[in-house]
C-alpha cells in the first residue's frame, strides 16, 4: 500500500479546495510572509496561465523564480529560467511551499581539466595526441 501524501496533516484535496489566505496559514513564516504582501505582476500573470491552460500538456515559462508554489499548480508543467535556459519541472504535491527557483539552479558544477589555450607559456607546449 503506498503512502498517500499529505502537507502539514492536509491531504493535497484539502488544500486545493482552500483559499489562498487558508493555504498561507499552514507555510512557513518566510513564505506566509511573502504570500500575504500580495503576489508581483508577473506572478500573477503567470497564475492567470496556469489556470488556462490547466489540465493540458503545455509548458509554461517564466522568470518568476521568487513564486511559492501552491497547490493550485500541482500538475503543470512550467519552464523556470535559470539565467541561461528554461529548465522544465512538473509540480508535484511534494513541491508545495517551496519557490520555483529552488527546482533551477543557477550554477552549474566546475570541471577542471587542462589548462585553456594560451593560459601561460607552458601550456603553449601541451602534447597533441
Amino acid at each position: 500500500m503506498a503512502k498517500k501524501f499529505s502537507y502539514r496533516g492536509k491531504t493535497l484535496e484539502e488544500t486545493q479546495s482552500m483559499s489562498l489566505e487558508e493555504f498561507s496559514k499552514l507555510l512557513p513564516s518566510r513564505q506566509r510572509r511573502s504570500l500575504e504582501h500580495g503576489m508581483s505582476r508577473q506572478q500573477k500573470k503567470l497564475m492567470e496561465e496556469i489556470r488556462r491552460l490547466k489540465g493540458k500538456d503545455v509548458l509554461i515559462r517564466t522568470h518568476s523564480r521568487d513564486m511559492i508554489i501552491i497547490p493550485e499548480m500541482v500538475g503543470s508543467k512550467i519552464g523556470i529560467y535559470n539565467g541561461k535556459e528554461f529548465t522544465t519541472v512538473t509540480m508535484e504535491e511534494s513541491m508545495l511551499g517551496h519557490y520555483l527557483g529552488e527546482f533551477a539552479p543557477t550554477r552549474q558544477r566546475v570541471k577542471h581539466s587542462a589548462p585553456g589555450l594560451g593560459a601561460t607559456r607552458g601550456s603553449k607546449f601541451v602534447p597533441l595526441k
